[in-house]
């Protein structure tokens, strides 16, 4: 008899285990999280990350960059100021093919965050997307709003 009362709780905990198991199931099924949708909040968040990779991409390895062109241009004239205006010039041509309104271009290294390019009005900008690009030893930083 005493093996009997032995498998009767066992069985018993199994039987209480699995309508445990199965409350629980139930549970998680009825009480979900909403997933968050970032879309609306990072809207342009992408915009200068987006500009820079078109900026240091290559079609093909023959191809040069804009970013290796504008280094040249100031490499070989060694930061002069008609090579800054030069690039600057080639900048804002640029940017005037990707229809961007509000931005600016920026050399940190070489020129002491000279601005190469820039559209609007930067003090009044509230959501700033930022991206950095390093070619031959220069830094160029993109900000887009």
């Amino acid at each position: 008899m005493n093996d009997e009362k032995g498998n009767l709780y066992l069985g018993d905990a199994i039987i209480a285990l699995s309508i445990l198991f199965i409350v629980m199931l139930m549970l998680n099924t009825m009480v979900s999280l909403p997933n968050p949708t970032y879309s609306d909040i990072s809207h342009n968040s992408k915009d200068a990350q987006d500009v820079m990779e078109i900026l240091s991409g290559k079609v093909n390895f023959h191809d040069k960059t804009f970013l290796s062109e504008i280094t040249a241009i100031l490499k070989e004239n060694k930061n002069s100021k008609k090579s800054v205006s030069e690039v600057s010039q080639l900048c804002d041509e640029k940017f005037d093919e990707f229809k961007l309104e509000n931005y600016r271009f920026v050399e940190t290294n070489h020129l002491d965050s000279k601005i190469l390019s820039d559209s609007g009005d930067f003090t009044k900008a509230d959501d700033v997307s930022v991206a950095t690009r390093n070619f031959d030893g220069y830094s160029y930083t993109l900000y887009v709003w």
